[in-house]
């Protein structure tokens, strides 16, 4: 086992993982057009399974479907940009729970919803399964919890 353990070290000296910084993430891509619905309140839902960025301690990939759900009030998000923003989290170093609130951040400061819902369903790591929930405005506690003083 020692000579294993050895090994695994030597593999996390060779193998190079860059973590960047959040600061590379690209809110600037993100562009809007006017909603110009005839009925008030349409909910809009957008979902991909191709959410991806990295554990700032490890390195290694979190991989993850991420849906958002809006009521846009004057502007709705363009659908390449916002894929293109996801993108720029793919070698960010950003625990699940950031990661969910920058995004919802970021495009409530863009669209300025009458409400959003960003969840982050992330695939099971470490035998964890993790879904992360960030709403505007926020929302009460969960219903449930196990709140202790």
């Amino acid at each position: 086992m020692d000579r294993l353990s050895e090994k695994y070290k030597e593999l996390d000296r060779r193998v190079r993982r860059e973590v960047l910084a959040e600061e590379v993430i690209q809110p600037d891509l993100l562009l809007t057009f006017p909603y110009e619905a005839a009925v008030p309140d349409v909910d809009i839902r957008i979902e991909t399974e191709e959410f991806t960025a990295v554990c700032p301690w490890t390195g290694l990939p979190d991989f993850g479907r991420l849906v958002v759900e809006y009521v846009p009030k004057e502007r709705c998000v363009e659908l390449k940009s916002l894929k293109y923003y996801l993108h720029s989290f793919r070698s960010v170093g950003i625990v699940q729970e950031r990661a969910a609130k920058r995004i919802l951040d970021d495009l409530v400061r863009l669209t300025q919803p009458v409400r959003m819902k960003v969840t982050l369903d992330y695939n099971v790591r470490g035998g964890l399964h993790t879904v992360v929930t960030a709403t505007y405005p926020v929302s009460s506690p969960c219903h449930g919890s196990d709140q202790r003083d």
